[in-house]
């Protein structure tokens, strides 16, 4: 893996400016990711996952945007130097021929439910076509070849047949399999997956989350995993970021998050998930409240209304800064550390 991250975020912060108020979706959010890794983001549904990926692919919709931070992406086109040029996706216009040219081709996205994707009134493959089209320099008939050789790759049955057809024709996990195509199709390397398995029974998911994997290994892409699942991440992720309203709580290896959390609320999500272990008829361990509402988000550590190891004089009142608490491990909790977070 290369020291140079493909993708990093620094400090990124997408408001969304509101009459009732400013809902602060994300708040300060700082990874890398690097080529050929699965990084797995989690957290409650809210908590900001995927206002942060709609931000990298410059698609937040108003009344919300980046209100600072930096994106940077190590594009594919080379300098004079010979060296991968660096792109602030952050500074760039949403509607650029840059930044259009980067979404689909560089960076591809799989949506959390492909049935509102996909046009109900064009075909299957005429949408994956019109994609590559976009992106790459090949004629319409070369490019339902394309179309038509991955959708063979992601394992779709009669797959001339399906290119043909309309979304609603299709079962959900033949859905999942043609978005997956269609996200593929112009070789991108880096893939988002949000929530890819939300809408798909537990076999489908199992297939998809194979498909994935396999897809990513041959083609030494990195994805990004969004989800809520900890039994996904475990399968899927080499990396994890744990996200709480807005902020980034913890991250690091996954046998690392999994095995020695450091983050009151990693532990409290691991410590609710059930295992074959557990005693039959006992209620599953619950974190306790909810979620603040986001016009009235706490003062200090937003988790520390319902942290059970909050120390009163500090947490409730200063929010802390995300840093190092072992080897290859980062956190932000005053239990570890007394730096706080910059403003």
């Amino acid at each position: 893996m290369s020291n140079t991250p493909l993708l990093s975020v620094k400090n990124l912060k997408t408001h969304f400016f509101m009459d009732e108020g400013v809902v602060k979706a994300v708040d300060g959010v700082t990874f890398d990711v690097h080529a050929g890794q699965v990084f797995g983001i989690v957290g409650e549904s809210g908590c900001g996952k995927s206002v942060t990926m709609k931000a990298v692919l410059r698609i937040v919709e108003p009344p919300g945007r980046i209100v600072s931070g930096e994106i940077l992406l190590q594009c594919a086109n080379k300098d004079t130097s010979g060296c991968d040029t660096i792109v602030d996706l952050a500074k760039l216009d949403a509607n650029s021929k840059e930044m259009r040219d980067i979404r689909g081709a560089e960076i591809a996205l799989i949506p959390q439910e492909p049935m509102a994707s996909f046009s109900p009134v064009h075909t299957v493959g005429d949408q994956i076509i019109e994609a590559i089209t976009l992106h790459q320099s090949v004629n319409k008939h070369e490019a339902r070849k394309i179309a038509l050789q991955m959708l063979k790759d992601v394992g779709i049955p009669m797959p001339e047949q399906r290119l043909d057809e309309y979304s609603w024709q299709l079962s959900g996990g033949l859905r999942q399999r043609a978005i997956i195509a269609m996200a593929l199709s112009c070789n991108p390397r880096l893939l988002i997956a949000d929530e890819p398995t939300t809408a798909v029974d537990v076999t489908t998911q199992a297939q998809v989350l194979r498909l994935l994997r396999n897809l990513q290994q041959q083609r030494n892409a990195a994805i990004i995993f969004i989800t809520h699942d900890l039994g996904v991440i475990a399968q899927m992720a080499d990396w994890v970021m744990v996200m709480y309203l807005g902020l980034v709580v913890e991250q690091g290896p996954i046998d690392v998050i999994f095995h020695g959390s450091k983050h009151p609320y990693t532990q409290a999500l691991l410590r609710s998930i059930p295992t074959v272990s557990m005693t039959p008829r006992v209620n599953l361990p619950t974190i306790t409240g909810s979620i603040p509402h986001p016009f009235n988000k706490p003062k200090g550590c937003p988790f520390h209304p319902r942290c059970e190891k909050m120390i009163p004089g500090k947490c409730d009142l200063r929010i802390p800064a995300l840093e190092p608490v072992g080897e290859n491990q980062l956190a932000s909790c005053f239990l570890y550390h007394e730096k706080e977070m910059a403003q």
